[in-house]
C-alpha cells in the first residue's frame, strides 16, 4: 500500500474523517451516548495535549489502557497515537499479577483504568512497580489517582499530530496467553491501515453506511479492529457494550442498535444459540453479514445459526501478532468448516517440518506473509527470531489447502498428537463430538496411556439437564466413532463444569491437559 513517509495513524482514522465532512456522523453509540466524529476529534486531541503538556508523556512512551468498551477507549487510544505515544490496551479480565507484569515489561509510565477496575492495580504495591508514575481513572478517581474527565476538559484543542513515520510504533497488543506469559507485539501507523483496507472494505465491503458491533472486546486485536479502527477507516459506526456479553443483552443490544455487521466468536454464537425467550424469536434482520474468528467456526454452529436466523457467518483466522484477519470466507462462498481463502495483500505457505511445501490436502504448518506483521516481541529477541524469519511469520497453526485455495485448520502445531504414527488433529475430533445434542463445549488433548503412548482424551461440558455418566462418556466414543476414524475416536471421556479459556475465547489446552492429568 501506498502511504506517505511521514504519517501518523490518528490523523488518518479520525482527523481525515473530519476533513471529508463526516465531523457530524455518529461514531460510537454506547447505551443511550452518542459520539460523532469531530467529539472523538475534540476529545482525543484533548487527551493527547494532557498526556504530552501535563504528564510529560513523549514519543514511543507507552500508556497503559485497562478499560471497559467506552468512548474513552476511543479518546485515550487515538489521544496517545496523535503525539506519538504508545497505547497499549491490556486485557480487562486478568489479575493483578498479570497487570503488574504488563506494567513493568512495557515500562509504562501512565495507566488510564475504568474506574470498576482500578481496585486491581491499587491492591498491587506501588515498590512493585518502579515505572508507573500517573493512575488516570474513567470515572471516580480514588486517592491518590487522576481523573480522566479532568484532565479531556483541561487539554488544548486542535494540537498537532506528532510527525511520526509510517513505521513508527503506533500500538502494542499483548499476545493472549493461550500457550504461556503474554508477549507484547509491537505495531507500526501502517498497520491498522493494511487490515482496514484489505479485510474490512476488500472482504466485508464495509461502507459508512454499516454500524459494528462486536461482542470481542477492544482490548485485544480481533475486537479493536472490528469496533475502533475498521469502522473508523470508512466513516461507519461503531456501537459499544461496556459489560461482560450475557446473551441476552447481546440480543437485546442488536434489536436496539441495529448493526449491520455482528462480530464474535465461536463460544459466542454457541451461547447465542442456547439462549431463547419465552415468546418469539429474536430479531436479527439488520445483521447483512457475522462474522467468527478466535478459533475454528464448527459446521453445526454455522449451520444452526443460519437456519435460525438467517444469517451467514464467515469464520476467518488472524492473529495478535498480524494484528487480524489474513484468511477468510467471503460472502456467498462459504465453505462450512474452511477457515476460508487468503485476502489480498496476504500470502501463505502450508510447510512440512524440513520447510518444503506440502501437497495439497495434506496438513502443514502455515506461514503467513504480509504487511501488518508485528516487527517484534518487545524484549523477547530469541522468541521473535523463531517466529518472525523476513517477510514471513510461522503462525503456530496446522493447517491443509485445498485445489481451489481454502484453508482448513487442523490445531495448533504444539496441540497435534501423534497416534499409532498417524497426526490426529483435535479441532476435528471436537468438530464431531460437538454436534451431539448432549455436547455444549469440548477440547480434545493427548493423555499417555499405560505404556506412555499418547492418546486422544476428550473434555467434555454438557448442556444443562444432561446427566453425566459412564453410559454417556460411551456414548459420545461411539458417536465420534462413527464419523472418524477408528485412531481418531477419544481414548478417554471426562466431563468438566466449564472449560479454560483466554479473554479472547480460545480454549487454553495447557490448562486442560494439567485438568486431565490430575483427573487419574
Amino acid at each position: 500500500m501506498s502511504l506517505p513517509e511521514r504519517f501518523n495513524a490518528a490523523s488518518h482514522f479520525v482527523d481525515r474523517n473530519v476533513s471529508e465532512g463526516r465531523g457530524d456522523r455518529v461514531a460510537i453509540e454506547c447505551g443511550d451516548e452518542r459520539v460523532t466524529y469531530a467529539e472523538v476529534l475534540d476529545r482525543s486531541s484533548r487527551f493527547g495535549s494532557a498526556l504530552r503538556h501535563e504528564l510529560g508523556v513523549r514519543i514511543e512512551e507507552r500508556v497503559l489502557l485497562l478499560l471497559v468498551d467506552t468512548p474513552a477507549f476511543a479518546y485515550a487510544f487515538w489521544g496517545a497515537i496523535r503525539i506519538g505515544a504508545v497505547p497499549v490496551p491490556v486485557s480487562t479480565l486478568w489479575r493483578p499479577s498479570d497487570y503488574e507484569y504488563v506494567l513493568n515489561d512495557s515500562r509504562a509510565r501512565v495507566l488510564v483504568v475504568s474506574a470498576e477496575l482500578v481496585d486491581d492495580i491499587l491492591h498491587i504495591p506501588r515498590a512493585q512497580l518502579p515505572f508507573l508514575e500517573h493512575i488516570i481513572v474513567v470515572g471516580e478517581p480514588p486517592s491518590g489517582t487522576r481523573s480522566f474527565e479532568r484532565l479531556v476538559q483541561a487539554g488544548a484543542t486542535g494540537i498537532d499530530v506528532a510527525a511520526t513515520k509510517r513505521d513508527d510504533m503506533a500500538l502494542w497488543l499483548y499476545s493472549s496467553g493461550s500457550t504461556g506469559r503474554p508477549k507484547g507485539c509491537v505495531h507500526l501507523h501502517h498497520d491498522m491501515v493494511v487490515c482496514a483496507e484489505h479485510y474490512a472494505v476488500g472482504v466485508l465491503g464495509m461502507t459508512s453506511a454499516d454500524r459494528c458491533f462486536s461482542v470481542a472486546k477492544l482490548f485485544f486485536a480481533y475486537g479493536l479492529g472490528n469496533a475502533l479502527y475498521m469502522p473508523f477507516s470508512v466513516g461507519a459506526t461503531s456501537i459499544l457494550w461496556p459489560s461482560a456479553p450475557a446473551p441476552a443483552d447481546v440480543f437485546a443490544t442488536i434489536e436496539k442498535h441495529r448493526p449491520t455487521l455482528f462480530f464474535s466468536v465461536p463460544t459466542g454464537y454457541a451461547r447465542l444459540l442456547a439462549h431463547h425467550r419465552r415468546s418469539g424469536e429474536f430479531d436479527l434482520s439488520s445483521v447483512r453479514l457475522a462474522i467468527s474468528a478466535g478459533e475454528a467456526l464448527p459446521v453445526a454452529l454455522l449451520e444452526r445459526f443460519r437456519q435460525r436466523f438467517g444469517v451467514e457467518i464467515l469464520d476467518g483466522i488472524g492473529s495478535t501478532e498480524t494484528l487480524h484477519m489474513f484468511i477468510s470466507n467471503r460472502p456467498g462462498l462459504v465453505r462450512p468448516g474452511s477457515s476460508g481463502q487468503l485476502i489480498a495483500g496476504y500470502d501463505a505457505r502450508v510447510l512440512d517440518e524440513s520447510r518444503r511445501p506440502v501437497p495439497t490436502g495434506t496438513l502443514g504448518d502455515l506461514y503467513v506473509k504480509g504487511d501488518s506483521i508485528c516487527a517484534a516481541y518487545w524484549n523477547r529477541h530469541e522468541q521473535t527470531k523463531d517466529t518472525i524469519e523476513g517477510h514471513w511469520i510461522r503462525t503456530g497453526d496446522k493447517f491443509s489447502q485445498d485445489a481451489d485455495g481454502y484453508f482448513w485448520y487442523g490445531g495448533r502445531s504444539d496441540d497435534m498428537l501423534k497416534v499409532g504414527g498417524q497426526w490426529v488433529s483435535p479441532v476435528e475430533v471436537e468438530s464431531a463430538l460437538i454436534h451431539h445434542p448432549a455436547v455444549l463445549d469440548c477440547a480434545v488433548v493427548g493423555r499417555e496411556d499405560r505404556d506412555q503412548l499418547v492418546k486422544p482424551c476428550a473434555v467434555v461440558v454438557v448442556r444443562d439437564g444432561v446427566a453425566q455418566s459412564p453410559e454417556l462418556a460411551v456414548e459420545l466414543q461411539e458417536f465420534v466413532r462413527a464419523r472418524l476414524s477408528d485412531y481418531k475416536c477419544p481414548r478417554w471421556v471426562e466431563f468438566l463444569p466449564a472449560l479454560p479459556k483466554t479473554a479472547t475465547g480460545k480454549i487454553q489446552r495447557f490448562k486442560v491437559r494439567d485438568l486431565v492429568a490430575g483427573l487419574r
